[in-house]
């Protein structure tokens, strides 16, 4: 018998570290050669990891939040024969789910665990007035979930569970978001219903949850923007009506292949115009090398919300497509984002994003700039509203459409003219598809 050592393996991408976000194996535990052993997440996607060698686990480096530095140990198993011990080798991570795009903060290498047999057990810690009048995170009794909403989890436990005829759908998970873990299946295999979260003496239940994983990612990117990032912020109420009725209209005469069209590809429309009038606002600011790059072509993020949070995917070279192919870009790529299946250069490369809250839109709001990009437009929700028009009080259709700047490149003048030149096309719609140079109308 021999011992090899797996060091976490270089994962593509120029990725230098990853967070471990789930083990599926325990020391003494048996593989084969393949079987996934940990979830990992890199500032680009979450990888299941392959044991590299058929063997017994001996120890495992680090827990579920912490972060590996590629090629520290990550595991170490018993093998017979002649594994080469210290070796990294091992097969490649498989191609990975898409995540963010944001690298995690850094974190201390993860301490090497002695072998099995020179462990000692860990002595119970001290009672403190913390811990004795808190009760700790406990894993949360299985909870009914309504046909539509989202199980999160590894694929490796969505099988495990259609094997075994288990519904994820009434198991309750104790990770991060609800996420189901490995430990929380194993309960719900052995019919243990009993788990309930700890009270807390006066102050109700209270579980802890551990801020790891996308979540991490995304507060870590807006904590970043916020700080560095001076947002000037503007606010404009544009009249939809006829935007509407011209909405309307499209959708009641469009072939059965196409998609409803919503406000966005509308709005995405006149936004690609304004742009090329004041292209300072379509880039990217580098803060490594400190250079502002202008885009030509808007590649147009779409912040859509995901039961993994908050994601952008990207409708690529926005600027050369059709009101049609925009709306089928837009409901394909946010799809995509939502079901976990988009790719990873389907959330990257944004020049400018989008983001609205749709029917939730309120009444004004202040989108933040998701870097590097300098700008984002915010729509607020649609609602009938009285009006003075040419002196007469009417009722006509108001949308306000938040948006935030990077003052540091994006002067506030520039930034209202451009929404102003956005609520012009959205006001006067026909404008959008009429080519000023050719003077032709394009709309499919």
């Amino acid at each position: 018998m021999s011992e090899h050592i797996f060091k976490l393996p270089d994962l593509g991408e120029g990725t230098v570290e990853a967070e471990i976000v789930e083990w599926h194996v325990q020391p003494g535990a048996e593989v084969a050669e393949g079987d996934i052993i940990v979830d990992v997440m890199t500032d680009k996607a979450n990888v299941e990891v392959p044991a590299p060698v058929t063997g017994t686990v001996l120890r495992t480096s680090g827990e579920p939040g912490d972060i590996v530095a590629v090629g520290s140990e990550l595991a170490a198993f018993t093998v017979s024969g002649g594994a080469r011990t210290g070796s990294a080798a091992g097969k490649s991570a498989p191609a990975a789910e898409p995540s963010a795009t944001k690298k995690p903060a850094p974190a201390e290498p993860a301490q090497q665990t002695a072998p099995a047999s020179e462990q000692q057990p860990a002595p119970e810690p001290e009672p403190t007035a913390a811990t004795e009048d808190v009760a700790r995170e406990v894993p949360p009794p299985p909870t009914d979930r309504s046909a539509g909403d989202k199980v999160i989890t590894s694929p490796a436990i969505r099988k495990r569970a259609k094997e075994a005829g288990i519904d994820l759908s009434t198991v309750a998970g104790s990770g991060p978001r609800g996420r189901i873990m490995r430990s929380d299946l194993e309960r719900a295999l052995a019919g243990d219903e009993s788990a309930r979260p700890a009270v807390a003496s006066g102050v109700g239940p209270i579980t802890e949850v551990k801020v790891i994983g996308v979540r991490r990612v995304i507060a870590n990117r807006l904590q970043a923007s916020t700080r560095e990032i001076p947002h000037f912020a503007y606010v404009e109420e544009v009249d939809v009506t006829a935007l509407e009725s011209l909405r309307r209209k499209l959708n009641d005469s469009r072939d059965q292949n196409q998609p409803a069209l919503t406000y966005l590809p509308f709005i995405a429309i006149g936004l690609i115009r304004a742009l090329a009038e004041f292209p300072q606002v379509n880039a990217h600011f580098d803060s490594e090398t400190g250079v502002l790059k202008h885009y030509q072509r808007v590649h147009l993020g779409v912040a859509t919300q995901t039961p993994d949070g908050l994601k952008v995917p990207v409708v690529h070279n926005a600027s050369g497509r059709s009101l049609w192919n925009l709306a089928e870009e837009i409901a394909r790529v946010t799809s995509a984002a939502r079901d976990g299946s988009a790719s990873r250069a389907e959330l990257t490369g944004s020049t400018i994003t989008l983001t609205s809250l749709g029917r939730l839109g309120g009444i004004a709001s202040t989108p933040v700039i998701n870097a590097p990009e300098v700008g984002i437009i915010g729509v607020n929700k649609a609602v009938q509203r009285p009006m003075v028009v040419d002196g007469n009080l009417v009722i006509r259709l108001m949308m306000n459409l938040s948006s935030s700047f990077d003052h540091r490149f994006v002067d506030g003048f520039d930034a209202a003219s451009l929404i102003v030149r956005l609520k012009d096309y959205l006001e006067e719609p026909a404008l959008m598809f009429i080519d000023p140079a050719a003077g032709s109308v394009h709309s499919r």
